[in-house]
C-alpha cells in the first residue's frame, strides 16, 4: 500500500528525515516511536502533504502512484486520513456540513453523485456511535468547545465516516484519559479490515496494548534505527530508548 525510499526532508533549509525506508502493506498497523524532536510528526506531514515540507529525495509511492505529484486534498480524496496530534477548532461551521463536504468532495473525486441528505444522516448516527459520540456535539461547530478526548472521539468519528484505506494517528493518545483511550482505541479497531492500514505515531506502550500493532519502528535522528514486532514496544517501555541508540551507534 504504502512504499517510502530514501526519504529526505527538509523545512527552512534543515533537514529532519534522513533516508527513511518504510513499507506498509495492506491489512498491517505499524507504530513508529521514538524521542521528541526525532521526525515523526514531520513523516506524517511529508505524507498527507504539508506545504512547509520539502522533500530533496527519495519516493512515496501510495498503491501504486507517486504521492509526492498529488496535492494534499487528491491525497485524502484517494484514502489517506491524519488524524492531528491537537486537532483544530473551526468556529461556524458545523459538523453535519463539514462532514457532508468533505464526503461529497471525495465521492466526486471517484465519480460518484453526492449522498442524499437522508442517507447521509443516517450514516453519521451509525458512526457516532463507533466512538460513542454524543448528538450534540456532532450538531456543534467542528471541535469547538470539546474537550481533549471529545476532539479525539470526533477525529475517529471522521475516520469512520470518510473510510480512508490508509490512517495516520499521530499521538491520538495524547491528553486522554483511560477511559476516552479505551473508546478511542476500541472504535478504531472496529474499522480495520484485511484492505486497511494505518501508522500510528505515539510514545507510549499503553495505546498499542489496545491497537496490537504488526510491527513497530524506532526513530532517532531522522532515520528509522530499529524495526521488530510488538515485543519492542514492550522493551522500550521497560529500557527507554537509550539502548537503541547505543545498539545503533548513535
Amino acid at each position: 500500500m504504502l512504499e517510502i525510499r530514501d526519504l529526505h526532508v527538509s523545512i527552512a533549509g534543515k533537514e529532519i528525515l534522513k533516508g527513511i525506508n518504510l513499507t506498509v502493506r495492506d491489512g498491517e498497523v505499524h507504530a513508529l516511536m521514538g524521542q521528541n524532536g526525532a521526525g515523526k510528526s514531520t513523516l506524517s506531514n511529508v505524507i498527507v502533504g504539508h506545504p512547509a515540507y520539502e522533500v530533496t529525495q527519495g519516493s512515496i509511492t501510495f498503491n501504486g502512484r507517486d504521492l509526492l505529484a498529488m496535492k494534499p486534498e487528491e491525497r485524502a480524496h484517494e484514502g489517506i486520513f491524519l488524524s492531528f496530534q491537537q486537532p483544530v477548532e473551526i468556529p461556524g461551521v458545523s459538523m453535519v456540513n463539514f462532514m457532508r463536504a468533505a464526503m461529497n468532495a471525495k465521492r466526486k473525486h471517484l465519480g460518484l453523485e453526492p449522498m442524499a441528505a437522508a442517507d447521509f444522516l443516517k450514516l453519521m448516527r451509525e458512526k457516532r456511535k463507533i466512538v460513542e459520540l454524543d448528538t450534540k456535539l456532532a450538531n456543534r461547530s467542528v471541535n469547538e468547545g470539546f474537550s481533549g478526548g471529545e476532539k479525539k472521539r470526533n477525529e475517529i468519528f471522521q475516520m469512520a465516516m470518510l473510510e480512508p484505506t490508509l490512517s495516520i494517528l499521530d499521538e491520538t493518545d495524547s491528553g486522554l484519559d483511560v477511559d476516552a483511550l479505551r473508546i478511542v482505541a476500541e472504535g478504531f479497531n472496529r474499522l480495520r479490515t484485511p484492505q486497511t492500514s494505518a501508522l500510528v505515531i505515539t510514545h507510549y506502550q499503553r495505546l498499542l496494548d489496545y491497537l496490537k500493532p504488526d510491527v513497530v519502528h524506532v526513530l532517532i535522528g531522522g532515520q528509522i534505527v530499529k524495526t521488530a514486532g510488538p515485543e519492542l514496544a514492550l522493551q522500550i517501555e521497560e529500557r527507554g530508548f537509550d539502548w537503541i541508540r547505543e545498539e545503533a551507534g548513535l
